[in-house]
């Protein structure tokens, strides 16, 4: 459709939801020739579900076999592995162990060997208690034995969704925050997403809105799923720790999924956790007194030492648990109309694999036009991973520009140069706690107590300065 230039945009895609699964999605559509918009209701990508997670890479070797999430899963950790290292996402192949500390649980390690077999994962090996002991030294008393899994992987989920989102506004794609999709209407040839923003016109919508999934397949006349917030809350350690674990110990999982870890992260800590509530309220974000119980008594059982050295940091996140027990991925012709729910948390791992699997509907049904030949190479994200090279110890870099060698947070050894950096990338924090996702600027043991004055003056300097407007990443249009 031709639009005059005082014409409101009529997209031909909309995908709700910018977080990793619904910026993966909004990514490879505009590898076609599409005019695509990414709406987000919050003020920044990957601000919901997608930055409050155990950020592992799964094997997907503990997966319901034959399922559309197993299928998802394990395709997902070959393409995220292969774009990690295009980008830079930083990723540490530090294996995981699974142990068994009842006699229950250590019979039911053959059927988890044979489910990851079935799942495609040849690599696991049960263990017993001394080689469970040989590899986590520091684990408390009376292990049984274990499973190793040694392709799990720690990886930055914040780098993960800002890269997805980077490419696809390099591509072209217009990416609207702060636009809370309220409502849709649908029409005979276009469906117009009411916002808080104002009203967009599309020919397809694509529904990646997580936790308020139901509500927006809602409005296209469906009442399949129900979501259910899960919050799962995490203690994390601080780098001191990291010398009592270098692997993921897991637990043997159940149903409510898989239970209490303890894991280096990739800035070099450790995290304990998550709890599983279920909830009502979906913006339940907040730690509760309850929660830190639970996970101490875990943590006094899993690894004692732990418990002696200091949390520099509590976080928690919300789950999308739905009644089903696999991934809602279906695609309505007649309504053009996509929905991508019940992602749940492995959506780290899944969610390029959910948008090569969404494109696949999409080309069955016929709905999408050629491929673009023009698409621009992925951009290299900045560095935030502990184990890897960091701007403060770049001497070539400094040398050749001094700012990366101004350290301003000294927890997280962030320099001026990364907080500059962030302020001019495609995608720009909206805040303190966006800077945060970036740069790692005020995460460390004194949160901010000694920079939170430098940081600040830094980022209203930046903030006031203007910025280039770049393609893809337009102010609101309103249409309709």
């Amino acid at each position: 459709m031709t639009q005059h230039d005082d014409a409101p945009t009529v997209y031909d895609y909309i995908v709700v939801g910018a977080g990793i699964v619904g910026c993966a999605i909004a990514r490879a559509l505009a590898g076609f020739k599409l005019k695509v918009g990414l709406i987000e209701g919050r003020d920044d990508v990957g601000d919901g579900t997608s930055k409050a997670n155990t950020a592992i890479l799964h094997t997907g070797f503990d997966a319901k076999p034959a399922t559309l999430e197993s299928k998802m899963v394990a395709r997902g950790y070959r393409l995220l592995s292969d774009y990690a290292e295009a980008t830079g996402i930083p990723v540490e192949r530090t294996g995981a162990l699974l142990v068994a500390w009842t006699d229950e649980e250590l019979e039911a390690l053959p059927g988890l060997r044979a489910k990851a077999v079935d799942n495609g994962y040849t690599h696991c090996e049960i263990v017993d208690a001394a080689e469970v002991y040989r590899q986590v030294p520091h684990l408390g008393e009376g292990a049984l034995g274990g499973l190793t899994v040694p392709d799990e992987s720690i990886i930055c989920t914040w780098t993960t969704n800002l890269a997805l989102a980077t490419d696809a506004v390099a591509r072209g794609v217009a990416l609207h925050t702060s636009t809370r999709a309220t409502g849709a209407t649908r029409g005979p040839d276009h469906t117009v997403v009411h916002t808080t923003r104002g009203d967009f016109c599309t020919r397809w919508v694509v529904n990646a809105a997580g936790l308020g999934a139901d509500y927006l397949d809602q409005e296209f006349g469906y009442d399949r799923f129900h979501v259910t917030p899960r919050r799962g809350e995490l203690l994390v350690y601080d780098k001191l720790a990291r010398r009592l674990i270098d692997k993921i110990v897991l637990p043997v999982p159940t149903s409510r999924g898989k239970g209490v870890l303890v894991s280096p992260t990739i800035y070099g800590n450790v995290m304990l956790g998550p709890t599983a509530e279920d909830l009502e309220d979906r913006t339940a974000t907040g730690t509760s007194e309850a929660g830190f119980d639970f996970l101490l008594e875990k943590g006094h059982n899993l690894m004692p030492q732990l418990l002696e050295e200091e949390v520099t940091a509590t976080y928690s996140g919300l789950r999308a648990a739905t009644e089903h027990g696999d991934y809602l991925i279906e695609c309505d012709e007649a309504q053009r109309y996509v929905l991508v729910g019940g992602i749940r948390s492995t959506g780290l791992t899944s969610g390029m694999a959910v948008a090569e699997h969404v494109t696949t509907l999409l080309q069955e049904a016929d709905a999408l036009p050629g491929e673009r030949t023009d698409l621009p190479a992925p951009h290299r994200m900045p560095n935030i991973g502990e184990s890897f090279l960091r701007p403060y110890q770049d001497a070539q870099r400094i040398a050749e520009d001094p700012a990366y060698g101004t350290v301003v947070c000294f927890c997280e050894r962030v320099t001026a140069g990364e907080i500059r950096d962030a302020y001019t990338s495609l995608i720009p924090p909206a805040g303190l706690d966006g800077l945060r996702r970036r740069t790692r600027a005020m995460n460390g043991r004194c949160q901010g107590f000694f920079c939170g004055a430098e940081v600040n003056a830094l980022m209203q300097g930046h903030q006031r300065s203007p910025r280039p407007r770049v393609c893809g990443t337009a102010q609101k249009e309103t249409v309709g």
